[in-house]
């Protein structure tokens, strides 16, 4: 048998590649929003990559012809910063500004140190003597700081932090919650709950 004409043959296999090519479409179609889209992500991406190398290169050569600043005009130190007021309008000594000079003044004279050493102690000791129950530092502690240490307390104690929450800030949460708290002692029988 004489083969077919290349034309014919090859009109013949096109026609069947159509056929397949049609049948495959359905399924093709579903997936290409996806496709589409994730071409799109791509092609961004290497755009994103390309201008950013270009800019590490552009700073590469920039940064041989500006100087280097010291200190960027963005950077903040702790010894920057003035000292600000804690919540309940007492300024906070935090030693920012003090601290070397303390260093270098207790290095001259060595009683320094020590008379230092023990006027904190009285202080820290005038401050739990002046704290609602024995609470050091109760006006700087948060509501869920507080509910952790509740527990402890006896009923005169949560009834002194009270008085005193509702002479001093009177916050709401912080008096609503001692005064269930209080409730909840006073109860015959569920005191430790």
């Amino acid at each position: 048998m004489k083969p077919l004409p290349l034309p014919l043959r090859v009109a013949a296999g096109l026609a069947v590649t159509t056929v397949e090519r049609a049948r495959e479409l359905p399924r093709q179609l579903t997936g290409l929003p996806v496709t589409v889209a994730s071409q799109v992500l791509q092609f961004s991406m290497r755009v994103q990559q390309h201008v950013t190398e270009l800019a590490i290169k552009g700073d590469d050569v920039l940064s041989t012809l500006r100087p280097v600043e010291e200190s960027p005009s963005w950077a903040t130190f702790d010894e920057d910063l003035p000292d600000e007021p804690s919540r309940n309008g007492h300024r906070q000594d935090t030693g920012r500004d003090t601290s070397r000079d303390q260093a270098e003044d207790q290095a001259e004279d060595p009683w320094a140190a020590e008379e230092q050493a023990i006027a904190e102690e009285e202080e820290a000791v005038e401050a739990k003597e002046a704290a609602p129950a024995g609470v050091a530092g109760y006006d700087e502690l948060t509501l869920p700081q507080l509910r952790a240490r509740l527990r402890k307390f006896s009923a005169a104690e949560v009834e002194e932090l009270l008085a005193y929450e509702r002479d001093h800030q009177n916050r709401a949460s912080f008096t609503g919650m001692l005064a269930r708290r209080l409730g909840n002692l006073q109860q015959p029988g569920e005191g430790g709950r």
